[in-house]
């Protein structure tokens, strides 16, 4: 196999960070155990996020969500587990995370984790006529 999990996440340079602009990726295939039953959970990750120096390079991404896949947790640990890293990996003015579950025993689970750099101010939304 080429590749392999890994709980690397790995960044390079923001090419404009004088420049507030936002990332979006979508994950859809993140799977993890139930630790009650230990049957996979599969969910969809909704990345967000402002860069300050940072962003987050995506094959790691994908290796680093890939390594969750054969760990047990509850939904809300491991949606701001992730949030967690990837901060602290890239250090950004804004993150959010959104990780929709699918069903388990009829019940849809969403979870929102964010982060916010106490120290910035979002852009003034612009309204068009």
């Amino acid at each position: 196999m080429p590749s392999q999990p890994s709980k690397d996440i790995e960044t390079f340079e923001n090419p404009r960070p004088g420049r507030d602009y936002t990332i979006r990726i979508r994950v859809p295939e993140f799977t993890c155990l139930c630790p009650k039953t230990g049957q996979p959970d599969f969910a969809t990750l909704h990345l967000d996020y402002v860069p300050r120096a940072r962003c987050v390079e995506l094959k790691s991404l994908k290796l680093y969500v890939w390594s969750f896949r054969d760990e047990g947790a509850f939904h809300e640990a491991v949606t701001n587990r992730i949030l967690d890293d990837l901060v602290a990996a890239t250090d950004p003015h804004f993150m959010r995370l959104t990780a929709e579950f699918g069903v388990r025993g009829g019940i849809y689970t969403t979870v929102v984790a964010e982060h916010r750099d106490p120290a910035w101010q979002p852009p003034s939304p612009v309204t068009l006529p």
